[in-house]
C-alpha cells in the first residue's frame, strides 16, 4: 500500500475512531507490561496511525492514562450508580447488583486496572489520577450514600468516610489479586465474597446465594 493511500485512509477516519484505536492499543500493552515500560513508539506501532498522530490526540502518556481511566471509571460507575444514587428497591439488592457489575468490569479489564493501580504506588502523576482521582471520587460518593442510609435508620452509626475508604481499598486490593492477572478467579465467587463483606458491614445481612461458611 502506498503512502498516499495510507494518508488518504487516515484522513477519512473520524477523530474519535483514531483516539479509540490508540486507547485500545494502550489497553493491550498494559495487559502485557507495566506502564513504566511503555513508549509512544511502541504504542503507535500497535495502531494504523503514525507516531506523530499520538500528540494530536494526547499531550503525553499521562494524558492517555487519564483518558483511558475516564472510560474505565465510567464503566465502573454505571453499575455502582444504582446503589450510590438510590432506587425504590431494597438497598441490599442494589448493593449486590452494584458489586456484581463492578466485578464484571474487572473481569473484562482487570489486568489494565491492576497495571494502573500498581503504577500509582511509585508514580505521583498516576497516583493523582488513580488514588486521588478515581478512588477518591468513589469514596466521596459512597460516603454520601452511607450518610443518607444512617439518616434513614437503615444502617447503624459508623465512621462514614473511614468505612467507605476501607471498603473501597479492600475492593481494590482484592480485585487486583483475584482478577488483575490470569488465571482469574471465578467471577461469581468474587462477587459473592464482596457481597457478604459489604452487606454484613453495612446492613448486618448476608450476600445472596452465598455458600455456607464463606
Amino acid at each position: 500500500m502506498s503512502d498516499e493511500v495510507r494518508r488518504s485512509k487516515r484522513e477519512r477516519r473520524r477523530p474519535e475512531e483514531s483516539e479509540r484505536e490508540i486507547l485500545d492499543a494502550a489497553e493491550q500493552l498494559l495487559r502485557e507490561r507495566p506502564l513504566s515500560e511503555i513508549t509512544v513508539s511502541e504504542l503507535m506501532a500497535r495502531t494504523r496511525l503514525g507516531r506523530s498522530s499520538f500528540y494530536f490526540y494526547f499531550g503525553d502518556l499521562y494524558d492517555l492514562v487519564a483518558r483511558l481511566l475516564a472510560r474505565l471509571e465510567a464503566a465502573l460507575w454505571e453499575p455502582a450508580e444504582r446503589w450510590i444514587e438510590g432506587s425504590e428497591g431494597p438497598p441490599e439488592e442494589d448493593v449486590r447488583r452494584a458489586l456484581g457489575g463492578v466485578v464484571s468490569v474487572w473481569v473484562a479489564h482487570g489486568p489494565v486496572l491492576r497495571a494502573i493501580a500498581e503504577a500509582s504506588l511509585h508514580d505521583r502523576q498516576v497516583a493523582s489520577l488513580w488514588r486521588d482521582g478515581v478512588i477518591e471520587r468513589f469514596v466521596e460518593a459512597v460516603s454520601d450514600r452511607l450518610t443518607k442510609e444512617i439518616r434513614r435508620g437503615r444502617i447503624d452509626q459508623l465512621h462514614v468516610r473511614e468505612t467507605a475508604t476501607a471498603l473501597l481499598l479492600m475492593n481494590e486490593r482484592y480485585l487486583m489479586d483475584a482478577l488483575g492477572r490470569g488465571p482469574q478467579a471465578d467471577e461469581r465467587t468474587v462477587a459473592e465474597t464482596l457481597d457478604r463483606i459489604w452487606l454484613r458491614t453495612l446492613y448486618g445481612a448476608d450476600g445472596a446465594d452465598s455458600p455456607p461458611g464463606l
